[in-house]
């Protein structure tokens, strides 16, 4: 009864794990959306903020934030959420985010044809891509962009929030460093959204970060080496089931 027992619970835990069903398959975590929609709400909030600091021409985005005093102190809480939202990865889901930094440091040739192939991409041209990881040729671009403005943003953000700690060399450096990571970052976020959103041959990678959940034939067609792991995993978990089925049942 004992055994029987643990091998109900065993079968439900695996059922937990399994990342195809129903004709989707798994991409995100629930901490994974959270830290994705956060980060994007603190860098919007952030940039629109911003920009009426940078410039007077945008002194009208004021009154969205309800004047000057209020649009720096919403600065400096959507700054501190930008630097937490990576925290809160490292801590509730390090596995994802091991993954995730795993593969946007790992090229090799099928990344850089796919690069080669993107421009065709980019604006609906059908193309055969080589074999692509848990994040294609073109997402770990994006993202090491992202990962690299993150650390030009945070610590020439903290010079100018703090400027009596650091020298004046320091200080004359922030300014420059933060509007280059501007421009860069905000180019990497501009395709981001046209990809994930418009453009035919990516936008269902959409639903992956609203549902956590991708369609089997868009993961095998755009991730094949992540489909194909994930595939062995599933039957790894299907032949634990079947030593787990409780004798008798």
């Amino acid at each position: 009864m004992k055994d029987n027992l643990m091998q109900i619970i065993n079968l439900m835990k695996n059922k937990e794990k399994r990342k195809i069903k129903d004709g989707k398959v798994k991409r995100f975590t629930i901490h994974f959306q959270i830290f994705h929609w956060g980060y994007a709400l603190a860098y919007f909030t952030l940039y629109l903020s911003g920009l009426a600091m940078y410039t007077e021409f945008f002194d009208w985005l004021y009154v969205l934030f309800g004047g000057p005093a209020t649009a720096r102190i919403i600065h400096r809480v959507a700054a501190v959420i930008f630097i937490i939202m990576p925290i809160y990865m490292l801590i509730f889901d390090r596995k994802s985010m091991a993954l995730w930094l795993k593969s946007a440091f790992k090229w090799g040739k099928h990344d850089i044809k796919y690069l080669m192939n993107f421009p065709f991409d980019m604006f609906g041209f059908k193309t055969k891509n080589p074999p692509q990881d848990f994040i294609s040729g073109g997402e770990k671009l994006n993202s090491l962009m992202q990962i690299a403005t993150f650390f030009m943003f945070v610590a020439s953000g903290i010079v100018m929030w703090f400027p009596g700690y650091f020298p004046g060399w320091v200080i004359d450096w922030s300014y420059p460093m933060h509007n280059i990571a501007l421009g860069l970052s905000l180019m990497v976020v501009v395709g981001h959204i046209y990809l994930s959103s418009a453009n035919p041959s990516s936008k269902a990678s959409l639903e992956g970060m609203t549902t956590g959940w991708v369609s089997e034939d868009y993961a095998k067609h755009h991730h094949t080496n992540w489909y194909d792991d994930v595939v062995e995993e599933e039957k790894k978990l299907e032949a634990e089931n079947k030593d787990n089925h409780p004798k008798g049942a």
